[in-house]
């Protein structure tokens, strides 16, 4: 198989060998409609490789099954089932089942993750909408059979729109009625919190196996609960984040480092291919790639991607210098960016009890510099963006010096870059997306801010932003 490759613009960052996972989706040894032992009609998800939207088109077996056994015509139709749905996964109101808009998370994961959610909960019902509009369960299974599936649904949290109330305890319906549309709920719900980690939640293929006590996702409540907890309670880490991540997507890790491979690809941070500026600091994203190969099977195995350094704090720091002194209001000199690097790769080391990644910048062929992928993403989310504030007009003389660093010189020091005197330390990377990767993860992640344009406006802005004292770097 081919080199996987992620395109920035004109560059591109290669790694692994790229696998073909759309085959095995939708395909499934069982239906999801079947008789059971008692020889009643049950719903299960049965084992297999499982996307999105295969889920809902599995979950709107229920709610055809609901709408026979209340009966044809259901005055308010479908809809009504549906908008409640759409009530329980919003972010707020009274039936919000992650209500997380009334909290007004504000750290960088929560704001993330509350995006997210919205986003997922409304493709959601939109596939749930759509799907139902065909009536495929009806066609493949029939009245009758819809009419008899029959299940206890164990969970007692969500609750419905007044209209859906009416119709599901109406003439019609009842508690039979109401434990197969709890359970339509509830997996709905499992599903959007399943994906939150993942900025393409749409592509990404999960494993479902069968379990005697749990029906369809319900495997994965501890695992959530756990997750929901952290995210609630404003204590969500990246790390927590990864170990979520690997939970939903059947891993079998349990120790985590800031992304990993599983049998079905391979999960990174979502900030990977993308500008550093604009780029998501916490979500995750799947690639459809083998990173790490063994040589004793032939299947993809589980391996957890740790960082080069656990703690940054005690690697080895070495000194920026002091480079080219420059005046409070001219940051820039003039530099030759023409032989900057075009296509970064990713390099594992599997030689220890640990797997590390490189993130190696190349030009023409031939490897200028590399550090640690974990610390690139960790310099990223630690980075600080210019943000405009009273003190802005009066930051050129604030700072007690201003010094321009070449990119290889920086590049070159052993360990992460600081410097032990407080200053102002300015690279100009060209606009080069790769290089400015590079330096976020060799550059100690303290006092970091990326700029866009690099005009006075913005300098000035940056210059107050970050923790306001000690040592500053600021990347163009």
């Amino acid at each position: 198989m081919p080199a996987y490759q992620l395109h920035l613009k004109d560059k591109r960052i290669e790694w692994g060998n790229t696998i073909d996972v759309e085959s095995l989706i939708g395909t499934y040894p069982q239906d999801s409609i079947r008789t059971g032992e008692n020889l009643a009609v049950d719903w299960k998800l049965p084992d297999g490789i499982y996307s999105a939207k295969e889920v809902v088109i599995e979950l709107d077996k229920l709610l055809e099954a609901i709408l026979v056994q209340l009966g044809e015509p259901i005055d308010g139709n479908p809809s009504v089932l549906l908008d409640s749905l759409q009530a329980n996964l919003a972010i707020s109101g009274d039936l919000s089942s992650l209500p997380l808009g009334p909290l007004a998370l504000k750290d960088k994961a929560g704001v993330e993750l509350s995006v997210q959610a919205v986003r997922i909960g409304e493709q959601l019902v939109h596939w749930a909408r759509e799907i139902n509009s065909d009536k495929r369960a009806l066609a493949k299974y029939g009245p009758e059979t819809l009419g008899e599936l029959e299940f206890r649904s164990h969970c007692y949290g969500h609750t419905l729109i007044p209209e859906a109330i009416a119709q599901v305890w109406g003439p019609a319906g009842g508690p039979k009625v109401m434990q197969l549309y709890n359970e339509y709920l509830h997996q709905f719900v499992l599903l959007r919190d399943a994906l939150l980690p993942f900025a393409n939640w749409e592509q990404v293929p999960f494993e479902v196996k069968e379990h005697k006590q749990f029906k369809g996702l319900r495997f994965l409540e501890p695992a959530r609960k756990i997750f929901l907890t952290q995210l609630l309670g404003k204590e969500l880490t990246h790390k927590a984040i990864v170990q979520y991540a690997q939970s939903v997507l059947s891993s079998g890790l349990t120790s985590a480092g800031y992304g990993f491979q599983y049998p079905l690809g391979t999960i990174l941070p979502a900030a990977l291919g993308q500008s550093p500026g604009e780029a998501a600091r916490y979500l995750l994203k799947w690639h459809p790639v083998q990173t790490i190969k063994t040589e004793e099977t032939q299947d993809i195995v589980a391996i957890s991607f740790d960082y080069e350094y656990d703690d940054y704090y005690a690697a080895l720091r070495s000194e920026a210098g002091a480079g080219i002194p420059a005046s409070k209001d001219h940051f820039h000199i003039s530099e030759d960016h023409s032989d900057l690097p075009s296509i970064a790769r990713l390099l594992p080391n599997t030689e220890s009890d640990r797997t590390t990644m490189r993130f190696s910048v190349e030009r023409e062929g031939h490897a200028s510099s590399s550090v640690d992928l974990g610390q690139l993403f960790r310099g990223h989310r630690f980075s600080y963006r210019p943000e405009k504030n009273s003190r802005s007009k009066d930051a050129a003389v604030e700072r007690p010096s201003t010094s321009i660093h070449q990119v290889a010189d920086i590049l070159s020091h052993p360990g992460l870059v600081t410097n032990t005197d407080a200053g102002v330390h300015f690279i100009s990377t060209g606009g080069n997306e790769l290089v400015q990767w590079a330096l976020l993860g060799k550059l100690y992640p303290e006092n970091v801010v990326l700029l866009d344009k690099g005009d006075q406006e913005e300098l000035e802005a940056a210059l107050v932003s970050g923790k306001g004292y000690g040592t500053q770097f600021l990347v163009l």
